[in-house]
C-alpha cells in the first residue's frame, strides 16, 4: 500500500549506511589495472538514495558517518548542494571516509574494489540515533550491509524500533555485498551473490519489522535463506506483510502487495524500459529513488514500480551513480516522450534537461565584475611604457575590489582570464564568490578562433568544475553565409566540449560592431545557434534599443531552452549613466539576471596605477566604488521591474 499523509512531518525519508566517494574509470572498455583517470561522486546505497530522493522532490536526509578529511567533507557538501538534509551525518574524527574504485571492462564487467577496512560509515552506532531526528520523518531506509557488524546493526535495529512506535514506515533495501560480509577476497567486489546460512539468519530476523522490502532476485534469496525464488518470497511472506517490489534488471520489477501468487508475473507489473545498459552500479540505488517518489507520495504501486523502473534505466545507461539519478522534471519528461535512442546517453535531449535540472547551485542574481580584458590592457601598458607582466597584479586588485563590494553575499562574480588573470583567480578561490567565469576566445577574432588551442576539449578537463566557460563571438545574422557557417562550428565544437566535461557555458554575442543592431538582430542571432542544437547556460548581450527587443529575445529562449539559467547585460565600455538606463530598460524582462561589464569600472583606475600615481589601496576603492554603484543601480532596477 503507498503512503500518502506527509502530516507535520519534517522529513519524507532517512536514509541510513554506507556514505563513501565513487572513483570510477574514465576509460570505458579498460581493465581496472589500465584505468588512468577517474570520476569522482558521492557512492554508497544510502546516499545514493538520498541524492536521488531529493533530485525526486522528497526532503530527504543521510544518517551516517564521514571521515574529517578532504572526501568526507566532499560527501558533507554535495549533499547539502543536492538538497539532503545532514543533521544526521556525523563527522568521525578517527576514521577515514570509504571509498570505492571501479571501472567498465565491457558490458558485463564491471570490476570493483571497496576500500572500507575500519571506515568511519561502518563506525554507526547507538549513541548516533537520536530519537526525535528519527521521528521527523515519515520513514527511514535501512540497508543489508549495515546489518554486518554489531554496531551499525544495533544502530539501524534501534532506529527501526524509533519509527515503528512513532508509527513511521521502514524500508528495506536488501543491498548484499558478499564481500562487505567477509565472503569473498578484496579483488570480488563485483560479485553479487554467495549463499551464506549466517547471513540470511540475521537479515530474516530484519523483515518483520519492515513495510517495504526491495531487492533483486539474488538478494530475495539471501534474505530468505532459500534456493529457488517461489519459495524464498514466500518465505519472505511468511515473516513480513511488507510490500514487496522484485528487481529483475532489464525486465523491470514486480510488485507483489499480499500472498505471493504461484505464477510470480501475477504480481503488479509496471511499465519497463529495454534500453542500453552501460554501467549496472547505482541503477538499483535509482531504482529505489523513484519507487519511494511514488510509494511516499501516495502513487499507486503500478505508478511507483514504472517511475522506479525508468529511474534505473536512465542510471543504467550513465557511467556514474548519484550524479546520474534524474530530476523529478527529467523523469516526466522521459515517460512522457521515451527516447528513440537504445543508448539513453545519446539522448541530447534527456541529457540537456539532465544537466540543467541538476546544476550544482541556483543563480536567480548575478552581478559580476568583468577583467577578462587582455587586448585592452596591454594596449594601456605599452601606451604608458609599462611592463605588461604587472596586469596580473592589477587584477589581483579588482578581485579584492568585487570582494569587498560582494563581502560574503549571494549573487556576485567576476569574469577572469588565465593568460593575464592566473594569480587572480587563486585570489578569486580566497573569496566566497557565487560565480567565476573565463575566457576561451582569441581575443578580437573573427572569424572566431579559441586563445590558446583549438583543441579545445582538452584544455577545459583541467578546469574546476564551478568555473564556466564564457565565449564571446562577434556574430551579425546577415553576415556573410560562410563567415557565419565556420563561426557557427566552432560554436557547436565547444558546446559540445563543454557538456563532454561537465562545464557550464556562456556564449557572448556583440552583433552592433559588424551591423546594425535591430530589435530583431539579437533574437535572430539566438534562433540560428539554437537551430544548431547549441544551448549555452547563460547568454551576455548587448543593451537592447527597446523593451520589444528584449520581450523576444526572451520568448525565443523560452520557445528553444526554458531550462536556459538567463542573460547577462555586458557593458562595452558605455558610461556609467547609460548602463543605468540599460539596466532600467531591461526591468520587465525576467530573463535578464544581471550583468558583466568591466572598463566600466577598472580602465581610469587601471591607468593610473599602471602610471603609478595611485596606491594599491587607492585602486581597489575606485573599481569598488564603481562596481557597488552599478550593483545598486542593477538592484534598483530590478525591484522597480519586479525582477524574480
Amino acid at each position: 500500500m503507498a503512503v500518502a499523509d506527509a502530516g507535520t512531518h519534517l522529513l519524507d525519508v532517512i536514509t541510513i549506511g554506507r556514505a563513501s566517494v565513487d572513483l570510477y574509470g574514465q576509460q570505458i572498455g579498460s581493465r581496472l589495472e589500465d584505468v588512468t583517470s577517474f570520476a569522482k561522486s558521492v557512492g554508497g546505497c544510502p546516499a545514493n538514495i538520498a541524492i536521488g530522493t531529493a533530485r525526486l522532490g522528497l526532503k530527504s536526509a543521510l544518517l551516517s558517518r564521514v571521515g574529517d578529511e578532504q572526501m568526507g567533507r566532499f560527501i558533507r557538501e554535495q549533499m547539502h548542494r543536492e538538497g539532503v538534509s545532514v543533521d544526521g551525518l556525523v563527522t568521525d574524527n578517527e576514521r577515514l571516509t570509504a571509498l570505492a574504485v571501479l571501472s567498465v571492462e565491457n558490458g558485463q564487467k564491471f570490476p570493483l574494489l571497496f576500500y572500507r577496512e575500519n571506515c568511519a560509515d561502518m563506525a554507526l552506532c547507538e549513541d548516533d540515533i537520536d530519537p526525535a531526528f528519527i521521528t521527523s520523518a515519515r520513514a527511514i531506509v535501512v540497508t543489508g550491509t549495515h546489518f554486518s557488524r554489531p554496531g551499525p546493526e544495533a544502530a539501524q535495529r534501534k532506529a527501526m524500533r524509533l519509527m515503528k512506535e512513532a508509527g513511521g514506515k521502514v524500508v528495506l533495501d536488501i543491498d548484499y555485498r558478499p564481500n562487505l560480509w567477509g565472503l569473498a577476497g578484496h579483488a570480488a567486489g563485483e560479485n553479487r551473490y554467495i549463499a551464506s546460512g549466517a547471513v540470511s539468519e540475521r537479515m530474516k530476523t530484519v523483515l518483520g519489522d519492515c513495510d517495504l522490502i526491495v531487492g533483486t532476485e539474488e538478494e530475495v534469496l539471501i534474505a530468505s535463506g532459500e534456493a529457488e525464488l517461489l519459495t524464498a518470497l514466500k518465505t519472505i511472506r511468511s515473516l513480513s506483510s511488507a510490500t514487496i517490489v522484485l528487481k529483475r534488471g532489464p525486465m523491470g520489477c514486480v510488485v507483489y502487495d499480499g500472498p505471493i501468487p504461484d505464477d510470480l508475473e501475477q504480481g503488479i507489473v509496471g511499465e519497463g524500459f529495454p534500453i542500453e545498459v552501460y554501467n549496472v552500479l547505482g541503477a538499483g540505488d535509482a531504482f529505489m529513488s523513484g519507487f519511494l517518489r511514488g510509494w511516499l507520495r501516495g502513487e499507486d504501486l503500478r505508478t511507483a514500480a514504472t517511475w522506479a523502473n525508468a529511474c534505473g534505466a536512465l542510471v543504467v545507461s550513465r557511467l556514474l551513480c548519484s550524479p546520474e539519478t534524474p530530476s523529478f522534471e527529467e523523469l516526466q519528461f522521459f515517460l512522457t516522450n521515451g527516447s528513440k535512442e537504445h543508448a539513453l546517453r545519446k539522448d541530447q535531449a534527456l541529457n540537456h534537461i539532465h544537466r540543467a535540472t541538476n546544476r550544482r547551485r541556483e543563480i536567480p542574481l548575478l552581478m559580476a565584475l568583468a577583467v577578462d580584458h587582455r587586448v585592452q590592457l596591454e594596449e594601456i601598458a605599452a601606451r604608458l611604457g609599462v611592463d605588461p607582466a604587472r596586469l596580473g597584479a592589477f587584477k589581483v586588485l579588482a578581485v579584492r575590489a568585487a570582494a569587498k563590494v560582494a563581502d560574503g553575499r549571494d549573487g556576485y562574480g567576476m569574469l577572469i582570464d588565465e593568460r593575464l588573470g592566473r594569480e587572480a583567480m587563486f585570489e578569486f578561490a580566497r573569496h566566497p564568490f557565487t560565480w567565476l567565469g573565463r575566457p576561451v576566445e582569441l581575443p578580437g577574432s573573427r572569424p572566431l578562433r579559441f586563445e590558446f588551442s583549438q583543441d579545445i576539449g582538452s584544455q577545459l578537463a583541467e578546469w574546476p568544475v564551478d568555473h564556466c566557460i564564457k565565449c564571446l563571438c562577434f556574430y551579425h545574422p546577415d553576415d556573410p553565409p560562410e563567415l557565419k557557417e565556420e563561426q557557427q562550428q566552432k560554436l557547436r565544437a565547444l558546446f559540445e566540449a563543454a557538456r563532454k566535461v561537465g562545464r557550464e557555458l556562456l556564449v557572448e554575442i556583440i552583433a552592433g560592431k559588424h551591423g546594425k543592431l535591430a530589435e530583431d538582430t539579437v533574437p535572430r542571432v539566438l534562433e540560428e545557434l539554437y537551430a544548431l542544437g547549441i544551448k549555452p547556460d547563460w547568454w551576455k548581450l548587448e543593451p537592447q534599443a527597446s523593451s520589444t527587443a528584449w520581450k523576444e529575445i526572451e520568448a525565443v529562449i523560452a520557445r528553444h531552452d526554458p531550462w536556459c539559467r538567463g542573460v547577462l547585460l555586458l557593458g562595452l565600455e558605455a558610461p556609467q549613466e547609460e548602463l543605468e538606463a540599460a539596466f532600467a530598460a531591461t526591468a520587465g524582462a525576467k530573463v535578464v539576471k544581471g550583468f558583466a561589464v568591466g572598463r566600466t569600472i577598472f580602465v581610469d583606475a587601471a591607468e593610473k596605477w599602471l602610471a603609478g600615481t595611485i596606491s594599491d589601496e587607492e585602486a581597489v576603492a575606485d573599481m569598488a566604488a564603481r562596481f557597488k554603484r552599478l550593483t545598486e543601480a542593477w538592484l534598483a532596477a530590478s525591484k522597480s521591474g519586479r525582477r524574480t
